[in-house]
């Protein structure tokens, strides 16, 4: 209720206060130190003049207040401050009704707009409109602007147990729709805890913008309470890498963020002090794409198109290798290697780029990858590489000759030099070899050789499934209820580990996409991905693939799917321990150490959190299971216990 400009809030029931207390209390936007003192009560302004000590959590000795950081005194009814009246505080009017403890407040004040806001807006006309974060003491300016547009519908926020898997998400949202989500921290630890999800947004070339609240500017360099030297901190990680001051032009330093991150894709990072937050903001516009964003798909060179085209009409058995920088061209990468006849494999990255039931498909080729990809690896006399940057682990031969097509000229012969290197769009350049296409005569149709390589690997891998483990589930049997059951149109998050190989080999993807945390290869990655990748696309189903060690690591952000009801079926393989180190450690021949896990049940877990959860333990209950999670409305976990020695 309103009343000559107060509006009335009520902060206590009736009898809550004991004789002599004091206590903190909200009363709109305000918050209060109420005292009960002789029978009567008082409101003063919660925040001591000092240092913000909440005055509230204090305690009365001698009918004062006392702060309870620095022990300054205040009257509990008038605010007078011992110290002097420039220490006094503000006092509030009391009304004792028969429900409860009344006070009255001043209306707020009409909202002057922030610097803040000017970068919000500025990321929102960017098309930033998601962002996954923890708000806390450094970053408050940042993230009201924030909730003012997130009330507006402009954002939506998610608000994460631990940083890291902010950045996870973030990265993986990146992945799936190249276009920026933002992470936020606060100061200090707050943001060194995104890094390593930053680090996964770098090496796997994901768009992501990262901001950072920071101490105020007065005390940053002299070893104040979580005062780190942010842009040195986050130096190596990102493209971009700001300060936003008081004098900056604050639209500007937000659009260069974005241009960096999704040019270079990359992360463009922004340190944000906290004064310079709430500062009001100047009369300059916010900034956007328009007039700012080149047409990204160059077209390569016509004398290197002619030194492939030549290069491929001398090849009888050519090969196209795709990789994650060919995500968004497959359309015309297909249609070349179909005029081609031409094998397509990929690698562990690009997973899922080509349905697996396409007559050229080979499956990954690689550590994780086929026989069928590596068989016909060996049979070819030219390979074709879009998108790819021959990373050790991806298993194309360096012998034969490779054309390889990347936008990025640092990718091109990044390990050794290639045959023919083709600066340009994956998509743009694929459209232009095939358009000067001149096949050689006697050109192999190569698809009866893949089928059959398909049917040997399948008989291999029904072999492998129908293995009967005491009360444990083989991994070739948890994937080939996955490839029955998993719709089409699935996102599939993955993390690092056995399971991870497992997948690689046994999963024949259909129109799925596949995210991982590629190049840097961080366990943890797989379930906080998940929650970037339902953010990015709700209406899909998304299921996250992990096992019990990468679980762990983020396992409290279960309970952040729960909070906002986020769709995702979790799959996760628990074999108690470090299979994968426990495999590296006998391949250099040294005893296995230090890498069995004490876990709960996590199915449990799962439950306890407000999500399902069903352990399985025999492999005839496990397609039931999952077709169970798959169809549960909400977050859900399938706990699988495997093997550690079979995958």
């Amino acid at each position: 209720m309103t009343d000559q400009g107060l509006t009335w809030h009520k902060a206590v029931d009736a009898g809550d206060l004991d004789e002599g207390e004091v206590t903190t209390c909200p009363v709109g936007l305000k918050t209060v130190a109420l005292t009960r003192l002789d029978g009567r009560y008082g409101a003063i302004d919660n925040r001591c003049p000092h240092q913000g000590g909440p005055l509230g959590q204090g305690t009365l000795e001698n009918d004062k207040i006392r702060c309870p950081w620095h022990g300054f005194d205040f009257d509990p009814f008038t605010g007078e401050a011992a110290g002097g009246p420039d220490f006094n505080v503000r006092t509030y009017p009391v009304d004792v009704r028969a429900d409860g403890v009344y006070v009255g407040v001043p209306e707020p004040a009409p909202h002057v707009r922030t610097v803040s806001d000017v970068l919000v807006e500025t990321m929102t006309n960017w098309g930033v409109d998601t962002v996954f974060g923890m708000v806390g003491h450094s970053n408050l300016g940042i993230a009201e602007a924030m909730h003012r547009a997130e009330t507006a519908g402009k954002i939506r926020y998610f608000g994460i147990r631990h940083e890291g898997a902010a950045a996870f998400a973030a990265a993986a949202y990146g992945k799936l729709t190249g276009r920026p989500a933002a992470c936020l921290g606060i100061a200090g630890p707050g943001s060194t805890n995104l890094l390593t999800g930053l680090y996964d947004a770098k090496s796997d070339r994901a768009p992501v913008l990262a901001l950072s609240g920071n101490v105020d500017s007065s005390v940053a360099g002299k070893g104040a309470f979580q005062d780190i030297d942010l842009l040195a901190a986050f130096a190596d990680v990102s493209v971009y890498s700001a300060m936003v001051r008081s004098g900056s032009d604050h639209a500007e330093l937000m659009t260069m963020a974005l241009k960096h991150a999704i040019i270079d894709r990359g992360v463009g990072h922004l340190v944000l002090p906290d004064e310079v937050q709430i500062l009001a903001a100047p009369a300059a516009s916010t900034s956007g794409p328009e007039g700012r964003m080149p047409d990204l798909r160059v077209s390569p060179p016509p004398a290197s198109v002619d030194q492939a085209l030549a290069l491929i009409s001398t090849a009888t058995r050519p090969l196209v290798v795709v990789g994650a920088g060919a995500k968004f061209d497959m359309p015309a990468i297909i249609a070349l290697a179909e005029r081609l006849n031409a094998p397509v494999v990929t690698t562990f990255k690009a997973k899922g780029q080509i349905s697996d039931a396409h007559p050229l498909a080979c499956g990954v080729l690689g550590r994780s990858g086929t026989p069928v990809a590596s068989w016909m690896m060996n049979k070819a006399d030219l390979l074709l590489v879009f998108g790819a940057s021959f990373s050790n682990h991806t298993g194309i031969s360096p012998y034969k000759p490779i054309i390889q097509v990347d936008t990025d000229p640092m990718m091109l012969g990044r390990f050794r030099p290639v045959t023919v290197p083709v600066l340009g769009d994956a998509g743009v350049a694929a459209a232009a070899l095939l358009d000067g296409l001149r096949p050689n005569p006697v050109l192999v149709d190569q698809r009866p050789e893949i089928a059959e390589r398909w049917s040997v690997w399948r008989k291999e891998k029904t072999r492998r499934a129908v293995k009967r483990l005491d009360g444990r589930v083989a991994a070739a049997t948890v994937f080939e209820e996955l490839d029955r059951l998993v719709p089409p149109n699935a996102v599939l998050t993955v993390d690092v580990g056995n399971h991870a190989y497992s997948f690689g080999r046994y999963f024949e993807a259909a129109e799925q996409s596949v995210l991982m945390s590629g190049y840097l290869g961080s366990i943890g990655f797989g379930f906080p991905a998940a929650m970037g990748a339902w953010a990015a696309a709700p209406d899909r189903p998304i299921v996250a693939i992990t096992g019990d060690g990468g679980f762990g690591q983020y396992l409290a952000d279960f309970t952040t799917a729960v909070k906002y009801d986020m769709n995702i079926t979790h799959i996760l393989l628990n074999n108690g321990e470090l299979a994968k180190i426990s495999e590296e450690q006998r391949s250099a021949e040294y005893a296995v150490w230090q890498t069995s896990l004490q876990n709960p049940d996590f199915a449990a877990y799962a439950r306890n959190c407000g999500g399902y959860g069903r352990r399985v333990t025999d492999p005839r209950d496990l397609g039931h299971a999952i077709s169970e999670a798959l169809s549960h409305p909400g977050p859900a976990m399938v706990e699988i216990l495997t093997d550690p020695a079979t995958h």
